[in-house]
């Protein structure tokens, strides 16, 4: 009976009971409260209007309504109601589906659907108004001068945001539901007459492919399909939350992947040097720009090699020159120095996660705790070495400084990995270490793109764009790892 029931209800029925019925038995009308249904009677027919409250602009539903019951006194009866429907519907996205499937898809997308009794289709009319916060400038790539708007968590904003950028014909917004319930909209953006088409088909299909109930943490299940991050701590896509900066990720060739419900916008493909890039740069002379670029890059290595390069000239005083001997605790400890360093970094993550579950009233107050009671009190008692705190307070701010989160985090767990070898195999155990790791990130093609490009593969044009913040003029070609369909920024031949 259920096989038969299902193949009675793929198209819509003529008698709207039986519609009802199953929107009862199947969608939870009439239990669920925030599912409502409104009956009329138009032109001796009756129609029915099916929503969700909470998703949808009431405004928009009481004017579309007030039009279809003024049809009984402008109108005659017909044989042709559903087209009369259609035509008084004054809004300006409307289509028609046929299937019970895909209208039943639509409402709960917070979507308007008109029915007609004896009529096997169904008008939907995009009434969405989804609950949200208006753009804003992001916490995590803010400037000191440019736009304060920033993406959000709904994507019918996030692509007016783009589109607001970039007023090109050739940008296109292809949209996809992903999860067998959460049935999560996205959206893959590109310029089509600049983006790579193998790259963009390739997308297309892993999106196509994801088989799973539902991606509420929306933009970390998309990567772990679309690139199959597995245990690979380091980010193989770059998130942004600034509209300017995926604007220009599309000027360059990128394809964007928007996700419904989460204010970050995945940028493909990525390099690490993707990761080490903010938009303060840019907003900023290219002479400031190189000048920031240059103290970022010196805060991510310190992050990474500092505290390994310090425990090994503490544990071996003989590689040290003698106008830096002052290097390295004075006095002994109880405590082994690796044990400190490592206790040290783990408490600097305690502050850290701290810090994001602490109110932001107590967040001052949490800060003192730490700096006062712990930091200074630990020392005192012979815990720590004065040294230990101030080379893992270094190394924590260069772990701050990285733009990426998700490679600060990253290259944490690899500098606690690259202490550990120091202390079992000192120098050979920091060469192998290194070698490792820069043979590791090579080894990644997020999306067939060399991960170090344009250092591996080295491409010289493109490093000294590492390097230097070139200004705008200068820049006429888009980066070649983004295999882009038109190479060129700007006009070829200039008057």
């Amino acid at each position: 009976m259920g096989n038969k029931s299902e193949k009675k209800f793929t198209e819509i029925p003529r008698d709207l009971y039986l519609l009802e019925q199953f929107f009862k038995d199947r969608v939870g009308l009439g239990t669920s409260f925030d599912l409502g249904q409104r009956k009329l009677v138009i032109l001796k027919k009756e129609v029915q209007l099916y929503y969700v409250n909470g998703l949808c602009d009431t405004e928009f539903i009481i004017q579309l309504i007030k039009e279809l019951v003024n049809l009984n006194e402008r109108e005659r009866p017909t044989k042709n109601i559903f087209e009369i429907v259609q035509n008084r519907l004054v809004h300006e996205s409307v289509e028609i589906v046929k299937t019970i499937d895909e209208m039943t898809d639509q409402v709960l997308s917070g979507l308007l659907a008109i029915v007609v009794e004896g009529e096997q289709s169904a008008l939907i009319v995009d009434v969405r108004s989804y609950p949200g916060r208006q753009p804003e400038e992001p916490d995590t790539e803010k400037v000191v001068r440019g736009s304060r708007d920033g993406y959000v968590e709904n994507l019918i904003v996030n692509t007016a945001l783009t589109r607001r950028r970039i007023r090109d014909e050739n940008l296109r917004f292809e949209i996809f539901k992903v999860g067998e319930r959460s049935k999560t909209d996205i959206a893959v953006g590109y310029i089509k007459d600049v983006a790579n088409p193998q790259l963009i088909e390739t997308i297309r299909k892993e999106i196509s492919s994801i088989d799973i109930d539902g991606i509420s943490m929306a933009d970390k299940t998309i990567e772990e399909y679309l690139l199959k991050q597995g245990y690979n701590p380091y980010p193989l896509v770059r998130y942004t939350e600034r509209a300017d900066v995926g604007a220009i990720h599309l000027l360059e060739g990128h394809v964007l992947i928007f996700i419904d419900t989460s204010p970050s916008v995945m940028i493909t493909p990525a390099t690490y040097f993707h990761h080490v890039q903010h938009a303060e740069e840019y907003r900023q002379s290219p002479a400031v720009g190189t000048f920031v670029r240059w103290t970022r890059f010196l805060g991510i290595w310190a992050s990474l090699f500092l505290l390994p390069l310090w425990f090994l000239f503490v544990i071996e005083p003989s590689l040290l020159p003698e106008n830096l001997a002052y290097i390295g605790p004075n006095k002994e400890s109880d405590i082994p120095l690796i044990i400190q360093l490592l206790i040290a970094d783990l408490g600097i993550e305690f502050l850290r996660i701290a810090a994001i579950h602490t109110p932001t009233p107590l967040s001052t107050a949490m800060g003192l705790i730490a700096a006062v009671l712990v930091g200074q009190i630990a020392v005192d008692v012979g815990l720590f070495h004065s040294e230990v705190i101030l080379y893992v307070s270094i190394a924590a701010i260069g772990t701050f400084s990285t733009p990426s989160y998700e490679l600060s985090v990253a290259n944490k767990i690899f500098r606690m990995a690259l202490l550990v070898a120091v202390a079992l195999f000192k120098v050979p155990g920091l060469i192998v270490g290194c070698t490792v790791y820069f043979l590791y990130l090579i080894s990644l093609r997020p999306l067939n793109a060399p991960y170090m490009w344009p250092l591996l593969p080295f491409s010289p044009k493109a490093f000294i764009h590492v390097l230097i913040r070139r200004p705008v003029p200068g820049s006429i070609l888009r980066p070649s790892i983004v295999h882009p369909r038109n190479r060129f920024r700007q006009p070829e031949n200039k008057p």
